[in-house]
C-alpha cells in the first residue's frame, strides 16, 4: 500500500515511487528524464574507456548502448492544447483498446482508453487534465505483455485518482509490461498538476489506462497513434 504523503517504495520487482522526485520532474526540463542520467554517464564513461584502450569493437558497441539509453530516456517538451473540456493522452504510443471497464480505485465501470508504449516511445507520462491527485494505489502483480487485456488486472500497476477543476473523477493506471518492470511515480497525494504536466514514467515498454468520467467520451479508436500531452483522447459531451 502506498503511503499518503512523501514515500519511497521499491518492490522486489523494481517498482519505485517517490514524491520528492516529483518536484524535481516539474522543474525546467533538460531533455532527458532524470533517472536516465546515471545510465548515460556509466555507458558514456565505458565507451570512452574502451576507446582510450583502442578496443574499438567494444567502444562502438557501448556507443550504440549510449545512443539507445539517450533515445529511451528522452523527455521532449510538448505543446499542450488549450481547448476546454478535452483530455490529452497521458502517454506516447498506440491505442490498443477503448471499452468500458471497472477502474481499480473506485470500482466504477467507466470508459477506458488503453495506450501501449513500445521500447521506442517516449516513456514519460503526463496529466490528461488539470487536477488534484486524490489517491495513489500500488498493485503488485505479474508481467504479461502489456498489450493483452488481462494486463489491466493481473500485471503490476500504479493507479492515480485525479479530481479535476470541476470535481470530476479521472483514473490513470501505469501498467508494467513484459519488459518494463519499473514504474516511476513522481507525485504525492494532494499535489495539483496542470494538464500535460509530467507525473511519472515506466521503463522499457508498458501501458497506461485512462478511465474517463461519465460525461466524457473517447475520440480515438484502436490503432490510433497518440502523443503524450498533445493528442486529444476524449471530449466532454455537448448538450
Amino acid at each position: 500500500m502506498i503511503k499518503k504523503s512523501r514515500f519511497n517504495l521499491i518492490s522486489p520487482e523494481g517498482y519505485a515511487c517517490s514524491g520528492h522526485e516529483g518536484r524535481q520532474m516539474r522543474k525546467a526540463n533538460i531533455g532527458v528524464a532524470p533517472e536516465g542520467l546515471p545510465f548515460l554517464f556509466l555507458l558514456a564513461l565505458t565507451t570512452l574507456t574502451f576507446a582510450a584502450l583502442r578496443c574499438w569493437p567494444l567502444a562502438l558497441l557501448f556507443l550504440v548502448f549510449t545512443w539507445f539509453a539517450g533515445h529511451f530516456f528522452r523527455d521532449p517538451e510538448r505543446v499542450v492544447p488549450t481547448e476546454a473540456d478535452a483530455a490529452v493522452s497521458p502517454a506516447d504510443g498506440r491505442i490498443v483498446r477503448v471499452e468500458p471497464k471497472a477502474d481499480p480505485i473506485t470500482g466504477e465501470v467507466r470508459p477506458c482508453i488503453s495506450i501501449f508504449m513500445n521500447v521506442v516511445n517516449v516513456h514519460v507520462n503526463r496529466m490528461p487534465v488539470a487536477g488534484k491527485i486524490e489517491a495513489i494505489r500500488y498493485f503488485p502483480g505479474a508481467f504479461f505483455n502489456a498489450a493483452l487485456d488481462k494486463a489491466s488486472t493481473d500485471n503490476e500497476r500504479c493507479a492515480y485518482l485525479v479530481r479535476d477543476e470541476e470535481d470530476r473523477p479521472w483514473v490513470m493506471v501505469q501498467v508494467a509490461g513484459l519488459v518494463a518492470r519499473r514504474i516511476v511515480c513522481r507525485v504525492e497525494e494532494g499535489d495539483s498538476l496542470a494538464r500535460g504536466e509530467r507525473y511519472g514514467m515506466i521503463r522499457f515498454g508498458s501501458r497506461v489506462d485512462l478511465y474517463l468520467p461519465p460525461d466524457y467520451s473517447a475520440v480515438v479508436t484502436n490503432g490510433d497513434v497518440v502523443t503524450a500531452g498533445e493528442s486529444i483522447l476524449a471530449r466532454k459531451f455537448r448538450a
